[in-house]
């Protein structure tokens, strides 16, 4: 067990785990920050995805310790004094998730997307939502939710 230190959802934490923890085990039992999902452990649902310093990763597949003095953003450091994130609320306004497991991930990933290219096409979101798999939409609300978002936030 070695200690392991990171930021969180913009607050410094320190917890206690072995070499071999996940990022996304870290998260979800040393934190208690459970919106972190673990749909399939081979990397290919993108349910665990979270940003660390700046970027998104899926979190199943990287150690806990390669996180050390990273900053690390969960689905549950989107909201900012209890207002949702646009993108949040556009993935509400336009009934972007039906069971919501996939969710977490997917918001994740469409910021990540929106960051890089603010102005994203339909196709663009597509592309760019590939590593993320949703079992009950159908993708076109989500695609819907992520251009509306783009576009508040570009305001």
């Amino acid at each position: 067990m070695s200690e392991i230190s990171m930021t969180v959802n913009g607050r410094a934490v320190t917890a206690s785990a072995a070499s071999d923890v996940l990022l996304a085990d870290f998260l979800r039992q040393n934190l208690d920050l459970t919106g972190t999902h673990v749909g399939c452990d081979t990397s290919q649902c993108g349910a665990c995805v979270v940003q660390m310093d700046g970027a998104s990763v899926k979190s199943c597949t990287i150690l806990a310790a390669q996180a050390e003095g990273a900053d690390i953003v969960t689905i549950e450091g989107l909201a900012t004094n209890g207002d949702m994130h646009p993108m949040q609320k556009a993935f509400h306004d336009n009934h972007a998730l039906q069971c919501g497991f996939c969710t977490p991930g997917m918001l994740i990933s469409a910021i990540d997307l929106v960051s890089k290219n603010p102005d994203p096409t339909e196709a663009e979101v597509r592309k760019g939502l590939e590593g993320n798999l949703c079992r009950c939409t159908g993708y076109h609300n989500i695609v819907k939710a992520v251009l509306a978002a783009a576009q508040d936030m570009r305001g």
